[in-house]
């Protein structure tokens, strides 16, 4: 199966470029164009022509950037190549965010390991400032060898979380049925590396080891195909051959996509909060009875 999912891939990839290409394309990656550093400079590095940036994490401190615009809806692409090594205690967070005292939400945070154990890549979703659905799984490749995009789509009907285009998790607007859904709040695109040795590797049993420092991630080549905020919610929420992701084939996964994203929870879950009845004390939130699809 799993021979079956690599030789499968550059075929999703296509299937992916080719609606991307048709539409209004906001950035095909410029950090220094696209971006500011919101704490430390001195730990980021980007290439001279803007297209790839590292993030540094050491003793002194972790850093991050910010979008320059805000956006509500649309599809973020980063491929981002995580620390290698011993990464514990290590947080990288690819990440939307509105910063309203009701927040949205929408992350990647990746969970560094000591050497030879894998990177957890955990999702969450805030709305309406309530979060506290959490779902991690582990990747089917090493994520430190080479550059992995990571996607979120987002758009009235649905959020996708994808890793190299394969569909991981999804979040559907089931407003109408009482559960929060991230849709009137614009949100910036946030990127950061900081010391999360309280909580990231097992539960804060292994922490960051300053002398296997400094860490370093990667990003380069992203692409931001979003609709820019300027005030308007009903141009953003309008469906258009600009904002493609409203359209009907994007309500829902395909049926490829639903195969991937079976594929991924049969055998790289580890852990979802709708299947966590003793946090929730058996009250789980409404939308773990929902269709995901």
């Amino acid at each position: 199966m799993d021979n079956f999912i690599i030789l499968a891939l550059p075929l999703i990839f296509i299937l992916h470029s080719v609606h991307i290409s048709s539409a209004s394309v906001v950035s095909t990656g410029n950090f220094n164009k696209d971006f500011f550093v919101t704490w430390s400079p001195n730990h980021v590095n980007t290439s001279a022509d803007g297209r790839e940036r590292s993030l540094e994490l050491d003793q002194e401190s972790g850093t991050g950037f910010a979008s320059n615009d805000m956006f509500l809806f649309g599809q973020i692409d980063m491929p981002i190549k995580l620390v290698p090594g011993y990464s514990a205690g290590t947080v990288v967070a690819f990440y939307l965010t509105s910063d309203q005292p009701n927040h949205d939400e929408i992350d990647f945070e990746f969970l560094g390991n000591v050497s030879g154990q894998p990177y957890i890549l955990q999702t969450n979703v805030f709305a309406d400032g309530f979060d506290n659905r959490e779902e991690r799984i582990y990747l089917w490749f090493d994520p430190t060898k080479d550059f992995h995009t990571y996607s979120i789509l987002w758009n009235l009907h649905q959020i996708v979380f994808m890793v190299d285009f394969v569909p991981i998790r999804t979040y559907r607007n089931y407003a109408d049925k009482g559960v929060a859904y991230p849709r009137w709040q614009p949100m910036s695109i946030k990127v950061s590396l900081w010391d999360g040795s309280t909580w990231a590797t097992r539960g804060g049993k292994d922490k960051v080891d300053w002398s296997k420092g400094p860490f370093r991630t990667s990003l380069r080549n992203y692409q931001i195909d979003a609709c820019v905020w300027k005030g308007n919610a009903r141009f953003c929420r309008g469906e258009s051959l600009t904002n493609w992701w409203h359209k009907e084939r994007f309500r829902s996964l395909s049926q490829t996509q639903r195969r991937w994203f079976k594929w991924v929870r049969k055998y790289h879950l580890i852990y979802d909060y709708c299947q966590d009845n003793k946090r929730f004390e058996n009250n789980l939130p409404k939308e773990c009875s929902l269709a995901k699809y």
